[in-house]
This record gives structure tokens, sequence and C-alpha cells, in this order.
């Protein structure tokens, strides 16, 4: 309750929203764009998250592949305005992200999918390992309150990697 009544967190995953909102309504039937659980919060070992379920009806003359083209990168990946901050982000970090804020999932043959956004992932190449994961930064941000957010999402992630 604390996390959805903060209103930093409040602002954000509102404006996140609306954000998908638009972006499903490019490829969606008029109308059938709709919020179907809003703003739950979900808890894990290490981190809370603030959950909202997006759906529509995809166009007939559209395919999941466009869904896919239509909402990546996600909105809880680039903010808003999408394309600009692509842009910021691309110049800060200037390297890829490799799996990181990318998607996993499967495209069934009658058409279904399912997919989602990676955002934490932990990548193996040889006898080095990558962890990654990040915080939403909105203008009334408080740096050193991210970075601890940040650290809390790579905790469980690192412990389960260290446990196996």
């Amino acid at each position: 309750a604390e996390l959805v009544a903060h209103p930093k967190e409040r602002a954000e995953h509102v404006m996140l929203i609306d954000l998908e909102r638009n972006d499903l309504g490019r490829v969606c039937e008029a109308g059938s764009v709709s919020v179907d659980e809003y703003m739950v919060t979900e808890s894990y070992a290490h981190v809370h998250h603030i959950v909202s379920n997006v759906r529509g009806t995809l166009r007939a003359n559209a395919t999941a592949v466009d869904a896919l083209r239509a909402l990546f990168p996600g909105g809880t990946i680039t903010g808003c305005p999408k394309l600009r901050c692509m842009q910021i982000i691309a110049a800060l970090e200037g390297e890829g992200r490799g799996a990181y804020t990318g998607s996993l999932g499967w495209l069934g043959t009658d058409g279904d999918a399912d997919f989602n956004i990676l955002i934490r992932t932990l990548t193996l190449r040889g006898d080095e390992v990558e962890l990654r994961a990040g915080a939403g930064i909105v203008a009334d941000s408080i740096p050193a309150l991210e970075l601890e957010e940040t650290r809390a999402k790579a905790r469980g992630l690192l412990r389960a990697f260290v446990a196996s």
C-alpha cells in the first residue's frame, strides 16, 4: 500500500499506463484498449512492483509481431517521450544492452503470443557474468534512492546465481 500511495511512484506508473495504452492503440481495434488490472502490488523477496495490465483486441490485419513492434521498447524502459528518451539513453550509455531490457516470449502457430520485458538479466559468457538491473528515473527522482532500488532489484538475482 505504501508503494502505491507514494506520489512519485504513482505518477510514474500512470504515465507508463497512458504510454502503453497509446502504443497498443496503434494496432488494436478502436475502443478495445483497456486497463483490466490497476496498480496492484506484487511483492518478491527483495523488491515490490506496481503492476497494471493493459489489454486490447488486435485489428483484423494486425499480428502479434505488429503488437511487439508497437510496444517495444517498452515505456517502462525508455520513459516518455519514448523516442527522445531512447536517444538520451543511447548517448549516455554508449553501448548496447544485450538481452537487458529486451524481450523473451513465444509465438504460437495460432497467432497467440506472450512476451515480457527483461528488466533484470544475468548473462554468462565463458567465465564472465554480467548482471543488469535498473530503476525508473523521472524529474523528481532522488539519485541515492534510485541507486538503492537498483541494488535491491539486483540482490535477488545475484543470490540466485550464487546459490546455483
